[in-house]
This record gives C-alpha cells, sequence and structure tokens, in this order.
C-alpha cells in the first residue's frame, strides 16, 4: 500500500483525536478555578477562618499530600490547591486546628494504590470518547463513500446452494437443445477452439412474459456450474449521464477476472431502444449506457469464456446495433407451452402439492391454452390456498376448478344480488353461447359455464379451441364469431331484448373480422393486407398501424367487418331458433346449478336432466372402496371414509 495514501488515511482520526482532547479537557478542567496556595498561606487561611472545607489525599508516587478545598470567599466552581510534605505533623496540624475551628475535613485513599481506580478516573474517560468519535467518523466516511458510489457495477452474483437446472425447466425442449451449446462451451471452451469455432458472444431470449425465460438463464449456468451475474436493464440507468455506461464497464471488468461465466440482463429494453427515433426524446443517459454496452460487447476476445444471455418482450424495440452478428448472434424464442409443454410444467409445479386421485394433470393441461408457467404455478398455489382454507388435507379437483377461474375472471362475487329477470337474462344469454358450442364443429368448446359473477362479468363461459393450432381456416374464425354472438342473439330470442352483457364478445368477434379482412385477405376485398404492425418505439398502440389504403377502401373494409358480423349473426339466430327447447332447457338448469362443467352439460344434452347425485352417507368403507377400485381410483386404499366420499364425488 502507498505510504502516502496511509498518511493521508490516518490525518483525519488524529485530527479527531486531538479535537476529543480538547473537549475533554474543557468540560474536566477548563471549566473550573483552581487557585494553588503554598502550605503556609494554606495554614493561614486555615486559622484565619477562611476555609470552609478541606480534602487530604496523599500521593505515596510523589511524597506528598496533596491538599484541596474551598474558601469561604469562592465562588461555587473556585478552588485551591496545595502541595505538603508526606508527614504526619502536616495532618496533626490540620486535625488540631479542626479541633478549633470545626471546619469540614476529608480524607481519600491514595490513587495509586489501586491501579484499576486510576484507570478507571482518568484514562477510561478518554478512550470512551475517543472510541466514540472513532465509530461515528468513520461511519460518516462509509456512507459518504457509498454515496459516491455511483459507477460500480450493480450486477449480483448467484451463490445459491440450490442451483437451477434443466431438470427444473418444463415445456422448453427446443429452447433447451439451443442453449446446450453455451454449456458445452463454459465447461470445455478448447473443444470449440481447435475447429476455429466461435460461440454466441450474446443469446436474446424473446417471449410473452411469464414463459420461463430468466428460469432458463439460471438453468444455463446452473448446468455449466460458472459464476452468474444477474442485473436488471433499469439498473444501468441513473439520473447523472455517465453513470450507466461505467456501471457497464465495472460489470465486463468483474466478469472478464470471472471468467468463464455469465452474464444476464433482464428486460433489455430498459436500455436497449433504438436510438435517433425522434419522438418521446432523447435520454443522454440511456444512450450513453446503450453504447458503452454495445462497445464492450464488441471489444470481446474471439474466445473470453463470457456469454451474456438477455430476456425482452418487446425484441422489436431494441437497437439494430444490439442484435447484429458480433453482439447478440442468436434470438431463442420462448414461446407459450402447448399442451405437452403444460402437462411437463404442472408435473415440476405439483412435486411438493398433495394431489386427490381425481386431479389429472393431463386434463388440467387440456383446459389451460395460452397459460404461461408462470400462470400455471399460480393456478396451483391457489388451489392450494383453497384447500388449506376448506381444512382439506389434500388438493380436489374442486380447488383446482375454483383456482382456474379466479386466475381468469378472479373471485366469485356470491354476496352481489341480481333480481330475478337479471339471473334469467344471464343464464339464457350464457346458453346461447353454450349450445352454438355444441351444434358448431369449429366453434369453441365450452368447458364450464357459470352465472356467477366474477370480476365485471355477470356470468361467462370458458371456451376453449377443440385443438390446438398454429393456423385457422376462414369457417373456423367465422364459426368463432358466431359463437361469440350466441349470447345477445339469445337474449333478443327469448326476451325480445338485449342488454350490455355482450360487450366483450363483441369486442372480441370485431378484432376477429377486422383481422380477416384488413390482414388475412379473407374478404371480397381479395388478398391484400391493408394493415400491419409499425415498429414505432414510442409510439402507442393506437399509432402503430400502418394504414395503406384511401378512404374509399377505408368505407369499404367497414361494409365487410359488417357483413361478416351480419351473416354470423343471422347464422346463429337461426342456429338457436332451431334448438330454443335445449336453450331453454341449458338456462333453466343454470338457474337451478349456477355452473355446469362439460360433462354435465353433455349428460344434460343426451339425457334431458341431470345426473343424479349418488349419496355415499350409508355406504360403509368397504364398500366406498369397492366403488373407488371400480372407477380406478388410484391410492383408495390408504383414505379415510371422508376422503373417499370427496374423491368419489369429484369423480363424479
Amino acid at each position: 500500500m502507498n505510504k502516502k495514501n496511509v498518511k493521508k488515511g490516518l490525518l483525519p482520526y488524529a485530527l479527531l483525536l486531538i479535537v476529543m482532547l480538547v473537549i475533554y479537557y474543557i468540560l474536566t478542567v477548563g471549566s473550573f478555578k483552581v487557585n494553588d496556595l503554598t502550605y503556609d498561606v494554606f495554614l493561614l487561611e486555615i486559622k484565619a477562618g477562611n476555609v470552609s472545607e478541606v480534602v487530604i489525599t496523599p500521593s505515596s508516587s510523589e511524597g506528598t499530600y496533596n491538599i484541596t478545598g474551598k474558601l469561604k470567599s469562592y465562588d461555587e466552581n473556585e478552588s485551591f490547591s496545595v502541595k505538603a510534605p508526606l508527614t504526619d505533623t502536616v495532618v496533626s496540624q490540620i486535625v488540631a486546628i479542626d479541633s478549633e475551628l470545626n471546619y469540614k475535613i476529608e480524607t481519600e485513599s491514595d490513587p495509586g494504590s489501586s491501579p484499576l481506580l486510576f484507570i478507571l478516573l482518568n484514562i477510561l474517560p478518554i478512550v470512551l470518547l475517543v472510541g466514540v468519535g472513532f465509530w461515528f467518523f468513520s461511519k460518516q466516511m462509509s456512507s459518504a463513500g457509498k454515496s459516491m458510489d455511483f459507477g460500480k457495477s450493480r450486477a449480483r452474483l448467484n451463490n445459491d446452494k440450490n442451483k437451477v437446472t434443466f431438470k427444473d425447466v418444463a415445456g422448453l425442449k427446443e429452447e433447451k437443445e439451443e442453449v446446450k451449446e453455451l454449456i458445452d462451451f463454459l465447461k470445455n471452451p478448447k473443444r470449440f477452439q481447435k475447429l476455429g469455432a466461435r460461440i454466441p458472444k450474446g443469446v436474446l431470449l424473446v417471449g410473452p412474459p411469464g414463459t420461463g425465460k430468466t428460469l432458463l438463464a439460471k438453468a444455463v449456468a446452473g448446468e455449466a456450474n460458472v459464476p452468474f451475474y444477474y442485473i436488471s436493464g433499469s439498473d444501468f440507468v441513473e439520473l447523472f449521464v455517465g453513470v450507466g455506461a461505467s456501471r457497464v464497464r465495472d460489470m465486463f471488468k468483474q466478469a472478464k477476472h470471472n471468467a468463464p461465466c455469465l452474464i444476464f440482463i433482464d428486460e433489455i429494453d430498459a436500455v436497449g431502444r433504438q436510438r435517433g427515433t425522434g419522438l418521446g426524446g432523447g435520454h443522454d443517459e440511456r444512450e450513453q449506457t446503450l453504447n458503452q454496452l454495445l462497445t464492450e460487447m464488441d471489444g470481446f476476445g474471439a474466445n473470453e469464456g463470457i456469454i451474456i444471455i438477455a430476456a425482452t418482450n418487446r425484441a422489436d424495440v431494441l437497437d439494430p446495433a444490439l442484435l447484429r452478428p458480433g453482439r447478440f448472434d442468436r434470438q431463442v424464442t420462448v414461446n407459450l407451452p402447448d399442451v405437452k409443454g403444460r402437462e411437463e410444467i404442472l408435473e415440476v409445479h405439483a412435486r411438493n402439492k398433495i394431489l386427490a386421485p381425481s386431479v389429472t394433470l393431463k386434463n388440467l393441461a387440456k383446459r389451460t391454452p395460452g397459460f404461461s408457467g408462470a400462470d400455471l404455478e399460480n393456478l396451483l398455489n391457489e388451489a392450494a390456498l383453497l384447500a388449506v382454507r376448506s381444512n382439506k388435507e389434500q388438493i380436489t379437483m374442486k380447488e383446482v376448478d375454483e383456482a382456474t377461474d379466479r386466475v381468469l375472471m378472479g373471485p366469485a362475487k356470491k354476496s352481489k344480488k341480481y333480481t330475478e329477470n337479471e339471473r334469467r337474462m344471464v343464464a339464457f344469454h350464457e346458453a346461447g353461447h353454450v349450445v352454438l358450442g355444441l351444434k358448431l364443429n369449429d366453434a369453441n368448446d365450452v368447458q364450464k359455464v357459470t352465472i356467477i359473477p366474477r370480476s365485471y362479468a355477470g356470468g361467462y363461459a370458458m371456451m376453449i379451441p377443440k385443438e390446438e393450432r398454429y393456423t385457422s381456416t376462414r369457417k373456423e374464425l367465422i364459426e368463432q364469431i358466431t359463437g361469440l354472438l350466441g349470447g345477445r342473439v339469445s337474449e333478443e330470442l327469448n326476451f325480445g331484448e338485449v342488454t350490455t352483457g355482450a360487450h366483450n364478445d363483441f369486442e372480441k368477434a370485431t378484432k376477429i373480422a377486422r383481422s380477416m379482412v384488413t390482414e388475412y385477405g379473407m374478404s371480397d376485398l381479395g388478398p391484400v393486407q391493408l394493415e400491419h404492425q409499425e415498429g414505432g418505439v414510442f409510439l402507442g398502440r393506437d399509432y402503430n398501424k400502418s394504414k395503406n389504403f384511401s378512404n374509399e377502401v377505408a368505407h369499404e373494409i367497414d361494409l365487410e367487418i359488417r357483413k361478416i358480423i351480419n351473416e354470423c349473426y343471422e347464422n346463429a339466430k337461426k342456429i338457436l331458433d332451431e334448438h330454443k327447447d335445449l336453450v331453454k332447457l341449458i338456462a333453466e338448469t343454470l338457474l337451478e346449478y349456477e355452473t355446469l362443467t362439460k360433462e354435465q352439460i353433455e349428460y344434460l344434452v343426451k339425457n334431458g336432466c341431470m345426473p343424479e347425485e349418488e349419496n355415499y352417507d350409508d355406504n360403509t368403507l368397504d364398500e366406498l372402496k369397492e366403488k373407488a377400485k371400480e372407477k380406478g381410483i388410484k391410492g383408495y386404499t390408504k383414505m379415510s371414509k371422508e376422503e373417499l366420499k370427496d374423491v368419489l364425488k369429484d369423480e363424479e
């Protein structure tokens, strides 16, 4: 260490010590006035009766008596001090005079005879004052150092003992294959160097929220068993220009010292947005940070052992310089899971949960299209919370159904009261959706229907595609629109009146119809794309659509959209008019039971009534086990009678 720096570091503490000693002197000595008297003068003052009190303290180290006291003429903070020889005659003289004048006299033991007392009285106060001052000053210096520590990297090193591996990442088979090369490189870089291969410097994970981008990055670091630095894009941006760039430099400096390693930047769009867009204003700090990030990534050696993984939901707003070869060489799209992926994700999140035999993850995966991994984890967690709330020992299908509804629509508002007319309107509205779902081959399938209000909806029908597909035909889109219009048509046919309950249905139907006309080329206007999404970074969603048509064509678009909607509306009216009795049956059953599942709807359509609920109260435990065996329920031999009742009811 530099001696000059050491001296500079000790100087403040030396000054502090001097200040503390001065303060101690002022407090202990400077505030009192002490008059030094000779022993002869002291005796004269005693004989004259001017002394009010005397304290005699022997000092063996000095060979004297230290005599202190006060004269009657002194102020409160004034005293005298006398040095006398350490002989018996001194004490006898003072005592003899005391017997005549009767003034106050005290004697103290020799402090030199008690080292501990001497330290406590003379040294300890100084040590305490210096210690308190040193602590206060060092604390101020450390906080000042932190306040000036702008340029240090905010990247945190992940030292979790329970590292995430690919076993914890489900439903991302292709995505894991894409990043396996990174793991091989981090483990054995010489294998790539031998053939002159250049591993990607950066990998950009793109996808909707909750699909497992961060989890995948952690799994790469866990599989490679290398240091894993993680930071958010917003951690770079500060009030002062240049701070973010300094943090980028420091982050890469730390990474180079710990290579091979992995850096994960979450939400990189916070700092990597396009430069020079002109709209929304420029942010010098953000652009300086982005420039430094580009420079550092470009300045890597061919195989320095540092790999950057970044995640974003908005790859379209990133600066093109970030995406060029040599920086983020590879983009991995992390999509929403398909039915097989959802089943695998559910199996991962169900490891620490006790599920009833009636809960089949395969069936649950089929009922949750469009759910991300985070949504599925939340669904099982909500089901577990509901089971605990009901004091159950395991999670049954009842809790899973309720949890699905809560995730999609929010908690049920059972306290909300309808008028009888409103309940009937809602029941017939939802029955219209159900009947069209049953009668149209390509319409969405109704999994569940209820008239219990949730969120802003008075009731709802859970409609999912019969099959998960990547593309849709014109017929499928037309029948989806027809199914969405079923609620309004049912209200009109059965009550001769309409309500506002179909506004969300109209929103979805109109969006599909407009896309058919302007994007998919499925109208009389021909196979022309009239609208497409622009990449305006700072513009709102409504301004992002580029309209490549005239006012006359805009009028034709409106006519085509209206034509599609009207045709679907008339088709829905025709179908529901032909099946009025079925609509009424489902609506009346909804008014009685409030909620119907897909299985109950199918039984109702086939038999014209609801299946009778079997009463298991009169059955013995052996009879319940026999019925559970017939239904193929696993683990029934270890269940109690009450558990078997719940499982059998759920199975129905």
